[in-house]
């Protein structure tokens, strides 16, 4: 996928104030569609932020971008969070992360709504191979993991990289499991989804 950098990733990153309508003011207006279980209806945002629609698309690239920034923006808070409040260490700690995060994922009404509303439009920015997000999630567990392997508080059987991504999969699996294997989700199977993790760790299953 291009790393062309869009306006809107470029105020994303630089944030400055402005009194005329922004790629800033764009993304904030589309993020509150999300949070408000509304569709993203890009004619209406450009014609609430006073522009046209080439100006808008010039601003954030696509819609598949912006979707993916907007759901990151949710993503990452979150995950931050989960890193800074959870307990234990080493192969415990990577669990409870997992499992808080997955939990959240799992409780967020604007992604459930998301899925529910467009679900292969949905899974198409957030599993896919080829999604900005789905590489951020990947790369930001990366980091987790890099962190616990140089304090020396895990010593994984596999390649970091390919650990990580197969942690992503296994939360995919769990909490979009509707959309994947047509079942409801079902918290008791992130309990299993972190034992699958704790094995794959190094860690006991019991």
């Amino acid at each position: 996928m291009s790393k062309r950098k869009t306006p809107l990733a470029i105020a994303l990153a630089d944030n400055k104030p402005s009194t005329r309508a922004t790629p800033m003011d764009a993304f904030a207006l589309a993020r509150q569609y999300w949070l408000d279980c509304q569709k993203l209806n890009l004619g209406a945002i450009a014609e609430e932020l006073g522009v046209s629609r080439a100006t808008l698309f010039r601003w954030i690239g696509n819609k598949d971008l912006l979707m993916g920034e907007i759901i990151w923006s949710a993503y990452k808070p979150t995950v931050l969070t989960a890193r800074q409040n959870c307990p234990g260490e080493g192969v415990d700690y990577v669990v409870n992360v997992f499992r808080a995060v997955n939990h959240a994922v799992f409780g967020s009404a604007p992604l459930r709504h998301f899925l529910q509303a467009d679900g292969q439009y949905a899974l198409s920015i957030l599993s896919s191979r080829s999604s900005t997000f789905h590489a951020r999630m990947v790369e930001i567990n990366t980091d987790l993991l890099m962190q616990e392997v140089d304090k020396g508080m895990i010593n994984p059987s596999m390649k970091v990289e390919s650990l990580s991504y197969f942690m992503v999969r296994i939360g995919e699996s769990c909490t979009f499991s509707e959309m994947i294997m047509g079942q409801k989700p079902d918290l008791s199977q992130l309990e299993d989804a972190c034992t699958a993790v704790r094995i794959l760790l190094g860690g006991s299953s019991s």
